[in-house]
């Protein structure tokens, strides 16, 4: 073998730690979604942030999706430069460069659908001084938030005040409502619950005392998020069935549900079936002392935000299986996770981890191996954060 074949062969070596996605598990979830939200009379437009893959966005755009959610209007522009015509960027855009962006966009793309959040006169005031004489508009949800909580107008008089100045506002379309349920812990006791209904309940009668001022034939009424999915449609069931029905487009914006997770959502979500599809392959790199285990991946690779990995695979460093092997995550570092009440696992074992909450996952890396139900490689996507 030459120095040639010998670098090439070099490359085809797995590097370690590695992201894996089990792509039976992801497409197993999107369809999973996609049933649920036909049989529960919803749209889905799924929050792509959490991934920012196109394979995977390409998956659920061809399983039914109304169209894609994004946080940022970057992502906005990676979306259309996909192919998505309909992009809900699921808060406000104020800075005057990422206004004359979208309407640029809005300007040179036939079909393009925009929206957008608002909650204030300043920042309605900001989008206008941009979009004004605008053909295409942009579309405009009033952003209902919880005391305490993020971005939102808190009070009735407020959004109402706020949407008759939308109306008056040429290139500005006010196109329904927007809540966001997930500023709640992702818990389901009972004062969390009582929590997350509230706030439906709130986002709904908005929507419903807002319906004489929307400017569109079926405003959307938007709430998001993979935790309580439930009792969004719970609240949107009263509303529907509440006299003087409006006409609305129902729209969820869920996002992680497409891989799932070994932690948060495992133990929150209400869509059973769902499989987690996200793991980090990593190596033993230490043993220092009778049940410690150094593991070669850390802050930098692993999400930690919502809790520390999980054990849940290990072989040797020929490829066997260690069904006994057993350990806990204690710590973690930049680089580095300890393991304690570790048994069965040696210097070189190969570990497989579970993650809690994928939107921490995705974008520590620029390369996902996609694999298949042996485990053997079947591609290599690229997250684009950038």
């Amino acid at each position: 073998m030459d120095r040639d074949d010998t670098a090439l062969t070099a490359c085809r070596v797995p590097e370690m730690p590695q992201l894996r996605l089990d792509v039976r598990a992801l497409e197993h979830n999107v369809r999973l979604m996609a049933d649920w939200c036909r049989d529960q009379g919803v749209e889905l437009c799924p929050h792509i942030k959490t991934t920012m893959t196109r394979p995977i966005v390409e998956r659920q755009m061809a399983a039914g999706a109304w169209g894609v959610t994004v946080a940022t209007v970057r992502q906005c522009g990676i979306a259309l430069d996909w192919g998505v015509r309909r992009i809900v960027i699921a808060n406000q855009v104020i800075h005057r460069p990422d206004l004359a962006l979208l309407r640029r966009w809005l300007d040179a793309t036939p079909g393009l659908e925009l929206y957008c959040f608002v909650d204030s006169t300043a920042g309605l005031g900001l989008a206008r001084a941009v979009m004004e004489g605008a053909r295409n508009p942009l579309h405009v949800l009033m952003d209902v938030g919880a005391q305490g909580g993020r971005t939102g107008v808190r009070e009735s008089a407020e959004a109402h005040d706020l949407a008759k100045a939308c109306q008056a506002s040429p290139g500005l379309l006010l196109a329904g409502v927007a809540g966001y349920e997930g500023i709640r812990p992702n818990r389901r006791d009972a004062v969390t619950i009582a929590d997350v209904d509230a706030h439906c309940r709130k986002t709904a009668s908005l929507f419903h005392a807002l319906t004489p001022l929307f400017q569109t034939a079926r405003p959307v009424f938007s709430m998001g998020g993979s935790a309580f999915p439930d009792r969004v449609v719970r609240a949107l069931s009263e509303l529907t069935e509440s006299p003087g029905r409006p006409p609305m487009v129902p729209v969820l914006r869920s996002g992680c549900y497409v891989t799932h997770d070994h932690g948060t959502y495992a133990n929150v979500s209400p869509l059973p079936g769902l499989s987690p599809a996200l793991t980090v392959r990593a190596v033993v790199l230490s043993t220092p002392e009778p049940g410690r285990i150094i593991v070669g991946a850390g802050k930098r690779e692993l999400p930690y935000d919502a809790g520390l990995p999980v054990l849940i695979g290990s072989r040797d460093a020929q490829g066997a299986p260690r069904p006994a092997a057993r350990a806990i995550a204690a710590h973690i570092y930049d680089h580095h996770l300890v393991l304690t009440d570790a048994h069965g696992l040696n210097v070189g074992d190969e570990v497989d981890l579970g993650i809690s909450h994928p939107c921490s996952a995705f974008d520590r890396w620029p390369d996902i191996t996609v694999v298949n139900d042996e485990g053997h490689t079947q591609d290599v996507w690229h997250p684009q954060f950038r």
